[in-house]
């Protein structure tokens, strides 16, 4: 049995106008969770959304981001920002250090509102999942014409995520 470590720098990236994602520990090396850097570009918005079977983790290292894990009062309209929830639970804006823990069933989702880059930790129970998606969502977001947003949901839907309002990213 060997480890890994995973130098600055290192690990397979994705990179488009939405999205920056270091693969760090991936299902090829972990029975527990897949782990990833994201950097999230001024403007970007992953919609809130809920994954039946994930469990997922995210830690502000630079920047600031809105955080939302929470079930809200009422799921609607086209943004999360000002929901809700019955305990009295708001969005709040995250800096370094801060934490969110998101169980199966839990709606979420994360913002950066501010003029400079986001950097966070994030981790994915279990493993592979989401590296599959990150890799055919780029597909998608570099194809010609345009973001084909029934692509997107279609890929959405097939990892496990029911989408609740819109992604949105300054192009």
């Amino acid at each position: 049995m060997q480890g890994l470590v995973v130098l600055p720098g290192h690990g397979k990236r994705i990179v488009t106008g939405a999205q920056d994602v270091t693969f760090k520990v991936t299902g090829a090396h972990s029975m527990a969770a897949s782990s990833f850097e994201v950097v999230v570009p001024p403007g970007f918005d992953v919609g809130a959304h809920v994954h039946a079977r994930s469990e997922e983790l995210f830690y502000v290292l630079e920047g600031e981001l809105e955080l939302l894990a929470f079930e809200p009062v009422v799921r609607g309209g086209d943004g999360w920002s000002e929901w809700e929830g019955d305990s009295g639970q708001r969005v709040c804006r995250a800096g370094p250090g801060s934490v969110m823990f998101v169980p199966p069933g839990c709606p979420h989702a994360f913002a950066n509102r501010g003029e400079v880059a986001a950097r966070m930790f994030f981790q994915s129970s279990p493993p592979s999942h989401h590296e599959r998606y990150f890799e055919e969502l780029l597909e998608i977001l570099e194809a010609p014409g345009g973001v084909d947003d029934a692509a997107v949901a279609e890929l959405r839907r097939r990892h496990d995520i029911e989408q609740l309002t819109p992604l949105r990213f300054d192009a």
